[in-house]
């Protein structure tokens, strides 16, 4: 197993998918949760993330061609997704979850897609794709998108440890932190996705 290449997909992928940056927003969205809704959203999250990420790095480069779509474009569309939801928790306006279906949703859009499998994420992983060359290292991108997810679901696990001592007054205010953390991340993937337009077309002439 070529473990310098495991570590590179490994520590690559980790810093951006950020678990500990994702623990505010986690909580900004769970806290009012049950503890047993909190880890069952937190655990959803993880595993659709997994698929994502997977998916993608099966077959993720086909289905854009097939579609005609950018990877800029899918990037600038995560970002708008995150705009709407950066605006609910910095409004206040967020929908309390329903007893059935809510936690579900929470862990579906934003968590699964696109805070944890954003575009960075995906792109990261089909690069990986690209570059490795025969199955054993295949196996080893697949082994580093395991751990990486593994740590998600570890660090997301014992979050409701910081519940119980924020409150519920410390959870507002983290929500709010949060919404601004989230505008900023959305800022910032619009932006990177107008500049790749920019200079791939700016390419072509």
């Amino acid at each position: 197993m070529n473990l310098k290449f495991l570590g590179e997909v490994f520590v690559t992928l980790l810093v951006i998918v950020d678990p500990p940056g994702m623990v505010p927003v986690f909580l900004a969205l769970t806290g009012t949760m049950a503890a047993k809704d909190r880890v069952r959203a937190g655990t959803q999250a993880v595993l659709l993330a997994l698929g994502v990420i997977v998916g993608f790095a099966v077959a993720g480069q086909t289905l854009l061609d097939y579609l005609h779509v950018q990877l800029p474009a899918l990037q600038g569309a995560g970002g708008l997704l995150l705009v709407l939801v950066a605006l609910q928790l910095l409004t206040g306006k967020t929908d309390e979850p329903a007893e059935q279906g809510g936690t579900s949703n929470v862990a579906l859009v934003p968590l699964g897609t696109p805070l944890l499998a954003g575009p960075g994420a995906i792109v990261a992983t089909m690069l990986f794709v690209q570059r490795a060359e025969g199955f054993d290292e295949y196996l080893v991108i697949a082994i580093g998108i395991l751990l990486v997810m593994i740590t998600v679901w570890v660090v997301l696990r014992f979050s409701g440890v910081i519940v119980k001592l924020l409150r519920p007054a410390g959870i507002e205010v983290l929500t709010r932190i949060a919404g601004l953390l989230l505008a900023a991340i959305a800022v910032q993937l619009i932006a990177d996705a107008v500049a790749a337009f920019v200079e791939m077309y700016a390419a072509a002439f």
